[in-house]
């Protein structure tokens, strides 16, 4: 027997969000910044590194190496998609079309969490309670609402901002866990469709440095599929079966059957919980609250099963803020159920939140860019020089036009959210949304430029080229991050060495990064010829050495 619904909607609560209102949210996620900046460090800049070592022909691409390192993950797929790109696309900027992919996968999470959200919010269990007199939300009116809800949530999460922007491993790994959600909700209405998507994403998933999250999410989809009543779940288990046997292979093939165990801090993980899940994971607290008696059905169960994975692999991997993305799409899920059972006073708290935060958020990006322009705030002026000494703003006009226009749609839809559609369950998530899409908007055409000087590689490549020769033969840089030895051989094009100690290298030129605090002393043969320094790595210097 169904335990009763605690939603209440009327018809008037499941409006749909306007498809151009939520077209131009999504292309104001995707696109500002993209199609110009730079690779930037942890995580964007090493990813470049090997794409750009496949795309030259200085690695197998079955084993990706960046100086002599293999990838740190085991994955292959998302360096196989960035230098195919790099490869089909030689008329672009290089780092632009390696990213060009990651773009369109960006945009297929945010489709797949809609539709799953769509095929849930359909079923009988999740359904709104029924009116004496009629009245209560139709039952495709109230799914779009509330799939509408749930793009909202995934987009206003804050983990998703920067990692969600960059060529790595893990945005496929967010496609792959978006796809087995997909599948998971469309089984009972696309069969066939489910059963090769799922495949696909435990497949993705393997062939991108998660194998053990497939194999989980594999071993979890069986399980609730076993006990379904609908015929089509219970089917997909021929999907998950092929999808864990051809994922395990993958994994075996590329070696990636490694699982990257580390000690777990607790403050940092709460910190890292309550900044990466906001706000879904605020509303899927309540979801459980309020649907406790439906645990057991799929609306429930599946998005609580993929957020509950991603949680686990991200305490298993010392609080990984990468490995906790895979969790995002279940609770934009598990976030859109708890509207229809969302007190007013709880909305209003968090639009007046939602309206507060991003406002003096935006005021203060428009202060950094009045600062760089203007004579005005000098206090912040000094704070970018401080980060980036030498860095001199150029007026870009265009830049200067799309902020302006987000900014006014950011006030029309403050205006609008406060006059109109007060009863349409995304109501809450729109102010929320809206102002991370506002901030991003901001920083990445008034502050790019800045952003691109501190988290980049030109001003560590441009001093490196000043100390090295271009012709020099080699390039030791034992020890070295990989966004070094990616700065130094995708971008510098020397070779480089990262694996060779440097008592026993051949090459003829090094780079090494100490702290300031060290009296370094090369080692016998080799002489120091500079030193450089970037603001942005406090604390260290790096010493370019010559073989005598």
């Amino acid at each position: 027997m169904t335990p009763a619904s605690p939603a209440l909607v009327a018809q008037a609560g499941a409006r749909p969000l306007s498809r151009w209102a939520l077209l131009l949210i999504c292309l104001a996620y995707l696109l500002p910044g993209q199609l110009s900046r730079e690779p930037w460090r942890q995580g964007d800049l090493a990813s470049f590194g090997f794409m750009a070592a496949l795309a030259r022909g200085e690695s197998s691409w079955w084993t990706p190496t960046l100086a002599g390192l293999a990838t740190p993950d085991g994955a292959l797929l998302p360096y196989w998609l960035g230098a195919g790109s790099m490869l089909a696309l030689p008329m672009l900027d290089t780092a632009l079309a390696a990213r060009l992919p990651f773009i369109l996968l960006l945009a297929l999470v945010l489709a797949l969490v809609w539709y799953a959200t769509f095929h849930f919010a359909r079923t009988e269990a999740a359904q709104p309670v029924a009116f004496a007199f009629g009245g209560e939300a139709n039952t495709l009116d109230y799914a779009r609402a509330l799939a509408d809800a749930a793009l909202l949530a995934l987009i206003a999460s804050l983990g998703l901002l920067r990692i969600g922007h960059e060529a790595t491993s893990a945005l496929l790994q967010l496609v792959g866990a978006g796809l087995w959600l997909y599948a998971m909700a469309a089984a009972p209405y696309r069969d066939r469709r489910a059963q090769g998507l799922v495949a696909l994403g435990l497949l993705i998933l393997s062939l991108s440095g998660a194998p053990f999250v497939a194999l989980l999410l594999a071993l979890v989809g069986l399980l609730i599929c076993q006990y379904s009543r609908f015929e089509g779940a219970r089917r997909l288990r021929w999907g998950l079966a092929l999808g864990m046997l051809t994922a395990g292979a993958a994994a075996f093939i590329s070696h990636a059957w490694t699982w990257r165990l580390d000690a777990l801090q607790a403050g940092n993980l709460l910190q890292l919980l309550l900044w990466f899940l906001w706000p879904s994971g605020a509303l899927t607290l309540w979801t459980l609250w309020r649907w406790r008696g439906h645990l057991g059905f799929r609306h429930i169960a599946v998005p609580l099963s993929l957020a509950a994975v991603g949680l686990l692999a991200c305490l298993s991997m010392g609080g990984s803020d990468r490995a906790l993305l895979v969790a995002l799409p279940g609770l934009a899920v598990l976030a859109s159920f708890a509207l229809p059972t969302l007190k007013r006073g709880a909305s209003a708290m968090l639009d007046w939140f939602s309206l507060f935060f991003f406002s003096a958020a935006a005021l203060f990006v428009w202060a950094y860019y009045l600062a760089l322009h203007t004579p005005w705030f000098p206090k912040l002026l000094a704070n970018v020089q401080r980060q980036s000494p030498g860095f001199q703003a150029e007026f870009e006009g265009l830049a200067l036009l799309l902020a302006v226009a987000g900014t006014l749609a950011w006030l029309t839809l403050v205006r609008w959210r406060s006059s109109r559609q007060r009863a349409a369950l995304w109501r809450s998530l729109v102010l929320p949304a809206g102002g991370l899409v506002l901030l991003w908007l901001l920083f990445m055409t008034l502050l790019r430029p800045a952003a691109d000087r501190a988290l980049g590689h030109q001003s560590l490549l441009s001093q490196l080229q000043l100390a090295i020769p271009a012709e020099a033969d080699c390039v030791a840089a034992p020890g070295q991050s990989l966004d070094v030895l990616s700065t130094l051989q995708a971008l510098g094009k020397w070779r480089t060495d990262g694996r060779t100690p440097l008592a026993s290298s051949s090459c003829s030129w090094a780079l090494l990064r100490l702290p300031r605090r060290v009296s370094y002393q090369p080692p016998e043969g080799w002489e120091a010829v500079r030193q450089i320094e970037r603001p942005a790595d406090r604390g260290t210097w790096y010493w370019v050495l010559r073989r005598r």
